[in-house]
């Protein structure tokens, strides 16, 4: 099976305003990639943990409940753009269910993703870390 698609570079910027039309769970999508990471790498960078002990600390972070948990912390943090795509997001008809999540907790997380997948593709990798360096 071939794929056929352009290659972009790593952290490549898209215009603020298409990525603000992408589809919220597009949005979500990129956004669960990019919150695992800033975890991971926050995690790697402030500690000597072996990888199992990192892969348990980051497992709770990016979990559907540590994220609508994370969210109500940031909340009032959110700009009106910002709480426009969270509830694109959390409203969004999605392709699969959580297993280990309450409905709210997997809809608030899907908000919370697509907030930072839309921050992460426009560029706005300062606006992420006001948002959550402080609450990790």
């Amino acid at each position: 099976m071939c794929y056929n698609f352009i290659m972009a570079k790593f952290n490549e910027v898209m215009e603020r305003g298409r990525a603000k039309m992408l589809s919220p769970v597009v949005l979500a999508f990129v956004g669960d990639a990019a919150y695992s990471l800033y975890v991971r790498e926050g995690l790697v960078i402030s500690s000597d943990y072996k990888t199992g002990e990192l892969q348990k600390r980051s497992a709770a972070r990016v979990s559907a409940k540590g994220q609508a948990e994370l969210y109500s912390k940031i909340e009032a943090k959110l700009s009106e753009e910002e709480r426009e795509i969270f509830l694109r997001g959390r409203n969004a008809k999605k392709p699969t269910k959580s297993k280990s999540a309450t409905v709210a907790e997997y809809n608030i997380s899907t908000g919370f993703e697509a907030v930072i997948g839309f921050l992460y593709l426009a560029g706005d990798y300062d606006r992420i870390d006001e948002l959550l360096a402080d609450e990790l």
